[in-house]
């Protein structure tokens, strides 16, 4: 199973929201790309990276930071929040990064995530953020009607290679992550599944390999210690820990 560690910013800085809240919010760094480096050197082939201020708004407010992180890190750099846009699309694949996260978009306009996915395959990935089953949008303030399992099969059908798949009841309070969901939907969906949300510890990490998932998202847990980086890339790759 892939590792993600995940960098959100706002204003240029690592962040962490609890459940999406704008309103709490912790600033753990003020130089995400030596957070990223860092990352790099713990072993991270990848890197989960948000603009929250893109995913409410729209835009691309931290695009050169982004570009930076790419540049200096030697990560894989996936990128999602607020790419509504052809023109948002290429300017992130522009400026390196090997996969673009569509969510808002996806929901509302698919005859754009269509488009997106017929011109460049599996670089683009979609993010299934979930509250009381059904689908969220815009930065996660508003709830759509989709519920998650009918949206899911749409993005099969269309062609969509990679979910990745956030409870946001669970996000941010390193309280656990939700097995049960990413078990159905593992079982239900023949794409790759990224879990989100809640991953707090080694055993999170060795539940959810044990389900064959493609990949999980590490956040807050990073930031407070909850999970070792290096250890955690150990224990996926079956190294005794």
């Amino acid at each position: 199973m892939n590792l993600f560690p995940a960098i959100d910013i706002i204003d240029g800085c690592a962040v962490r929201l609890v459940k999406g809240d704008y309103a709490q919010k912790t600033v753990y760094s003020t130089q995400p790309v030596d957070v990223a480096k860092a990352f790099a050197e713990a072993g991270a082939t990848y890197l989960h990276l948000v603009d929250l201020e893109g995913a409410k708004d729209g835009g691309t407010p931290n695009l050169e930071v982004i570009r930076e992180i790419v540049n200096e890190s030697g990560l894989m750099v996936e990128v999602g929040g607020g790419i509504r846009s052809e023109e948002t699309v290429e300017k992130y694949l522009e400026a390196g990064v090997f996969r673009v996260i569509l969510g808002t978009a996806a929901v509302n306009n698919p005859e754009f995530l269509i488009k997106m996915v017929e011109k460049h395959g599996e670089k683009i990935a979609v993010g299934v953020d979930i509250k009381d089953g059904k689908v969220a949008v815009k930065g996660w303030t508003e709830l759509s009607e989709e519920s998650c399992f009918d949206f899911c099969e749409k993005l099969e059908k269309i062609g969509v290679k990679t979910i990745i798949c956030t409870d946001i009841s669970k996000d941010g309070l390193l309280a656990g992550t939700n097995l049960a969901l990413y078990k159905e939907m593992s079982e239900k969906f023949s794409v790759d599944i990224v879990a989100s949300g809640g991953v707090t510890t080694l055993e999170d990490i060795g539940q959810l390999q044990n389900m064959g998932l493609y990949g999980a998202i590490l956040g807050k847990a990073l930031y407070t210690g909850n999970i070792d980086l290096r250890q955690a890339i150990n224990l996926t790759k079956g190294e005794r820990l």
